[in-house]
This record gives structure tokens, C-alpha cells and sequence, in this order.
């Protein structure tokens, strides 16, 4: 029995079925942890849904960036964008079974047995893993809620806080957890982001860096698995915080992290 973590796949589906078969991945003896964004921007969105659906419990994904756009645009709340791939998704005739699948995703994967977590973008310096946990958590059940199209609403508002305080109001706090987990790259000592640079390298002007590189995080010891950042090619520089994008829809690779040797994987995507 093996598990691997798989970078973000973005509706790259034969690039991953090459890549388990290369891990002669079993779903019934292995399982599949997923970093999130699973669709869009490659371009078979729907067959990288469908199958990852089908794997059942082999399958653990969170959700990304790209997963909470697609579940906006399901509700009507925001707008299909030019370089979207989702069309095959929103005409499907298992359209809702697939969104209601997608919805009840974790946002966050903990596994308390290997000591391992997995978020799609990271965690904020400012939190220890039980917090991010507990916050995790109350943004996923506002989106698995009957009401959940007024989340996605609130999720989605431009004025984002320009950092965390307790004193905050519940529905800024929802954005604000959003971002952390599915958009962050780099943010300061107090969680202060900068949504703007995708690169590798930081404004250390505005003291702003990787959001796992502050020594005074709690998580700083924790071992983290994330995606989300092409720009780092699957390098962070530390042992126990694990980058797996490295930019499978750009024609790049695909990489899967296998969580027992932590061993890399990889196949050519485009």
C-alpha cells in the first residue's frame, strides 16, 4: 500500500493517468491525495472530475483556487474568463452530481497518523495547525450548507482584510481563510498578503516572503504539502514543507510525492 500526493492536475487527465500508471497507482490497495485545482485551464476538466470522483475513498482531494471559481460559476455567481476550460463540466448531464461532489471536498486534509497536511496554497505564519484546522473546517461546512450560494457570494466580494484580527465579522473572516488556503504565495510575519506576485522571488522591500519561510511559525515544524505555486518547481529549500506544482498545465511536469519515501514522480504534461 502506497499513498501519493499529487500536484495540481488542472484538467491535465492524461498526463495523470500516466503518471499513476508509471506509480502502478492501485486504487484498491493505494490512495491519491490531491492539492487542489483540479480543473480548468488543461483540457479535460471533466474526465479529471469524473475519475477522481470514481476512486471513492482512494481519493482525497482539497480544494484549490481554480475548484472554488468553477463552484462560483455553477451558482451564477461569477462569469466564465477567456482562458477557462470548464465548459465541459457546466453542459455535463452529471453536472450536479459532479459540483455536489466537488463541494464536499476538505479545504484542508490532516492525517494524524503520518503527521502530514495537505492545503492547496499553505498556511499563514500566524496560525498553529489547530487553528487552521478549526478555521478549515468552518469554511468547509458554509460551503456544504443548503445556503451555501450566499458563501460563495461572500467568498468572492472584493474587499478582502489586509489581515487577520479576531475582531473581524464572520464573512471576512470566511474570505480572508479562503485566501489563505487557496491563494497565498507570500504574505509577512503577520499574514499580510501580497496576492499580486506569482514568481518565485519576493518584495523583501514590503517584508513580505514565502508564507513557509518565517522561523516563528507554529507550522514551521509541521511536515505541509501544498501546490499552487508553479513558480517554485517543486523546491521550497526546507525538508518538511513539500511543494508539488510544477506547472503540469504550462508543459511542464506532473509530480506525485509518495508519502512514505517522499520520493518524487514526475511525467511531462502539454
Amino acid at each position: 500500500m502506497a499513498t501519493y500526493a499529487v500536484g495540481d492536475i488542472q484538467g491535465c487527465y492524461d498526463a495523470l493517468r500516466r503518471l499513476l500508471d508509471k506509480l502502478h497507482f492501485d486504487p484498491d490497495k493505494d490512495q491519491l491525495w490531491v492539492v487542489g485545482d483540479l480543473v480548468n485551464r488543461g483540457p479535460e476538466s471533466l474526465a479529471t472530475l469524473r475519475y477522481l470522483k470514481s476512486l471513492g475513498s482512494a481519493c482525497i482531494a482539497v480544494l484549490g483556487n481554480h475548484d472554488l471559481h468553477l463552484l462560483a460559476i455553477d451558482a451564477g455567481i461569477r462569469s466564465l474568463k477567456k482562458k477557462d476550460t470548464l465548459q465541459d463540466i457546466l453542459a455535463a448531464p452529471d453536472r450536479q452530481e459532479l459540483i455536489h461532489w466537488l463541494r464536499h471536498r476538505p479545504v484542508l486534509h490532516y492525517d494524524p497518523q503520518r503527521q502530514v497536511t495537505m492545503v492547496h496554497a499553505g498556511i499563514p505564519p500566524i496560525w498553529t495547525l489547530d487553528k487552521a484546522i478549526k478555521r478549515a473546517r468552518k469554511l468547509e461546512a458554509a460551503l456544504q450548507f443548503d445556503n451555501y450560494h450566499e458563501t460563495l457570494k461572500t467568498l468572492f466580494k472584493p474587499d478582502l482584510p489586509t489581515f487577520w484580527d479576531k475582531a473581524l465579522g464572520r464573512k471576512k473572516k470566511l474570505r480572508l481563510t479562503a485566501a489563505y488556503f487557496t491563494r497565498m504565495r507570500f504574505c509577512d510575519e503577520h499574514a499580510v498578503l501580497d496576492l499580486e506576485n506569482k514568481t518565485a522571488s519576493a518584495d523583501a522591500s514590503k517584508n513580505f516572503a514565502p508564507w513557509f519561510s518565517f522561523p516563528d511559525s507554529p507550522c514551521y515544524e509541521e511536515q505541509i504539502v501544498f501546490g499552487h505555486w508553479a513558480a517554485l518547481e517543486g523546491k521550497t529549500g526546507l525538508p518538511n514543507i513539500h511543494a508539488t506544482d510544477t506547472g503540469c498545465v504550462w508543459g511542464k511536469h506532473l509530480t506525485a510525492l509518495n508519502l512514505d519515501t517522499w520520493e518524487q514522480t514526475r511525467v511531462r504534461g502539454l
